[in-house]
């Protein structure tokens, strides 16, 4: 990685933590390309390093949150604009290649958001086109990754712990 990419992507990093600690309790979601339209579809993609993980309408990654349960999203405020929530306005319906459960949960703000597995779904800032998995492993963030191709996010709402040993401030 040459030096001027990896300064941008630790600013970045930097930039998402501070976001991600807002205390602000109405966010105002950024849309994720598609994603206010009714009854997204949740697709797949698949990359040698990551296997099968899902993607929005618009073709790009989504992500989960470690912070989050399965009936509430701890990404608000400024995190929610580093982390654009998967949004709709009706029942997601399953691509091909989808086999976990899709599902919704209303957030704070009253905006629905698609889950997976009971697991919020989100869009990275830091994605720029469908194929971007930049965001895996940022800020407590995991791609999603569809059952069977590695670790699946449990109907308890679990998901995997942060990489990094101290706490975000969600």
């Amino acid at each position: 990685m040459s030096v001027p990419r990896l300064i941008a992507a630790l600013v970045t990093a930097v930039l998402v933590v501070a976001g991600c600690s807002s205390g602000a309790a109405n966010p105002a979601p950024s849309s994720g390309g598609a994603s206010g339209a009714a009854g997204v579809t949740v697709g797949t993609a698949s990359s040698a390093s990551f296997g099968t993980y899902l993607t929005g309408p618009n073709g790009m990654a989504l992500y989960t949150h470690a912070g989050d349960s399965a009936t509430s999203s701890t990404c608000t405020g400024g995190c929610a604009s580093a982390w654009p929530p998967l949004a709709t306005t009706g029942q997601p319906k399953a691509g091909s290649g989808v086999t976990g459960q899709l599902g919704t949960l209303t957030r704070a703000d009253g905006t629905v958001q698609v889950t997976y597995g009971g697991l919020p779904l989100y869009y990275w800032q830091g994605d720029t086109k469908a194929g971007d998995v930049t965001g895996n492993g940022v800020a407590g963030f995991s791609l999603a990754k569809v059952g069977g191709a590695g670790s699946v996010p449990s109907a308890s709402g679990a998901a995997p712990a942060p990489s990094s040993s101290t706490t975000s401030g969600y």
